[in-house]
């Protein structure tokens, strides 16, 4: 497999302003789709829960879609690299827009779960791919910038998903959160057609499906154990066997990986200190940022009344605070070539902020709170573009495939095992403090705290000191992925780019 010494379009002059036009809007439209599923549907789960029932396996929604871009990041990022991204990108879409189709007919949380894993297949290929593509076509030093164009899409999206799906829960109902996918799709299909079109020697190309199937088997039985935690509250013998399973299973995936010759999971390149830091970065950025924008929303219904709409509008400064904290790093980054300085000082109060929200958050008035978002987001939007920079530039231009996707792969692990953590930790916790609360928790869900009004005086205030506790130990776990990104941060062994 050969690749040129440098990207096509600096060899043949290309100036930075043509380079931009040409590549990222053929990029924005087809990231945005893809991203933008992880969390739409955030606050649309009080409405689906209410329609469909079964509220205990409500963050299957979410995490299954989170899974199956986990599975896909390495994926499309190896098999670009052999047929070609652009390619790919067109793959991608399409298991994209066939996926959206199947979520907005599904009947039940278990069909909507399946559809939304197949939808993942398709997200996780478009924001691998395009992360890829700014790697083959853009110079090193100009890439920080490019990147920052790029994960300020990236996280803006995250950001404005439950905005966008707030407002059309409220306007057409929840499944329009899944229909107004077709007509994007079909838009993204004619504005990547302008993306160049590079087709690696396939050479003596093999699909890791061994890796595959370990990896399912490493990542399955961990969420299915979690749920049974949150169910029970105790360590059944059903969950250590999940547990003896699924560690059996890593070891299985970690052995196979050292032998593959085209390997699900580029354990040569993990074993680079830059890499792999930047890789748990990610996936601490992904736990935190994914947890929040899917909790947050069932925190404001259930312990504020607030409806999909207006909850929208309170989660809108997390949109525009972490594209502009993206903007402002991808430039500070190729201006100056310092790269982990940025998250490892942004981090610091991010983490204070969250601490104090799991402290207040019961007197905190909502404009405060939004404020709180806004600079929480600007600060968290220094992360991305410069993780994915960092272990690309370490990994080499052979490699860029592999390096995004461990990225995105490591993003999408930390936000399933995030967000599946925080829903077993808040049921968890909800159902030792108080049974009535896990009771009525769907009924919450469904008309706010006005679903208490028949209980009497004390059996109310029982229900809201237990909801309050459940989303403060929430909101600790998210702070304590904060924490443990900014001491990766601090440690990265690369700071400058050359």
């Amino acid at each position: 497999m050969s690749e040129p010494s440098s990207p096509p379009s600096t060899q043949k002059g290309e100036s930075s302003r043509r380079l931009f036009f040409r590549v990222f809007p053929s990029l924005m439209l087809p990231m945005f789709l893809g991203v933008v599923d992880q969390t739409i549907v955030a606050t649309a789960l009080p409405a689906i829960s209410s329609s469909l029932g079964d509220v205990e396996r409500m963050s299957w929604i979410v995490v299954g879609y989170l899974i199956a871009n986990t599975v896909a990041a390495p994926v499309y990022g190896r098999l670009g690299d052999v047929f070609g991204r652009k390619r790919m990108m067109f793959v991608a879409l399409g298991v994209m827009v066939a996926a959206s189709a199947l979520c907005a007919a599904a009947g039940s949380i278990l069909t909507l779960t399946f559809a939304r894993v197949l939808q993942g297949l398709g997200g996780g290929g478009l924001m691998t791919l395009a992360q890829s593509l700014i790697g083959e076509v853009v110079p090193p030093r100009e890439r920080a910038r490019y990147q920052g164009y790029i994960s300020a899409v990236l996280v803006t999206s995250n950001a404005f998903g439950p905005v966008v799906g707030g407002y059309l829960t409220g306007a057409f109902g929840w499944r329009s959160i899944f229909l107004i996918n077709i007509p994007l799709g079909l838009a993204a299909a004619l504005v990547m057609r302008r993306l160049p079109s590079r087709v690696p020697g396939r050479g003596d190309f093999t699909f890791d499906f061994p890796g595959l199937g370990w990896f399912a088997l490493f990542v399955v039985p961990v969420l299915l154990a979690l749920e049974q935690i949150q169910r029970s509250v105790t360590m059944t013998p059903g969950v250590v066997m999940l547990a003896g399973l699924s560690v059996s299973a890593l070891v299985m995936l970690l052995r196979r990986e050292k032998r593959a010759a085209y390997p699900l999971l580029p354990v040569k390149l993990l074993r680079q200190a830059s890499i792999w830091r930047c890789d748990a970065l990610a996936a601490c950025h992904g736990a935190a940022l994914v947890s929040l924008i899917t909790f947050m929303p069932v925190y404001l219904r259930v312990a504020r009344g607030a409806t999909a709409s207006g909850t929208g509008l309170v989660l809108l400064p997390i949109a525009v605070g972490i594209g502009a904290g993206a903007l402002v790093t991808g430039r500070l980054v190729s201006r100056t070539g310092r790269t982990v300085i940025f998250p490892a000082v942004a981090l610091i109060p991010a983490a204070g902020l969250l601490l104090w929200l799991a402290l207040v958050h019961e007197t905190m008035a909502m404009t405060d709170m939004a404020v709180l978002l806004a600079v929480l987001a600007v600060l968290m939007g220094s992360v991305m573009n410069v993780v994915q920079v960092v272990a690309q530039d370490a990994a080499g231009p052979r490699m860029l495939g592999a390096a995004a996707g461990s990225v995105a792969f490591s993003r999408s692990v930390g936000a399933a095992f995030g967000t599946a953590l925080a829903s077993m930790l808040m049921f968890s916790s909800l159902a030792v403090a108080s049974p009535v609360a896990a009771e009525h928790f769907g009924a919450l869900l469904a008309h706010g705290p006005a679903a208490l009004s028949g209980l009497d005086a004390a059996a109310r205030e029982g229900v809201t000191v237990a909801v309050a506790s459940s989303f403060r130990y929430v909101f600790l776990l998210i702070a304590g992925f904060v924490a443990a990104g900014c001491a990766l941060a601090w440690s990265v062994p690369m700071k400058r780019l050359a």
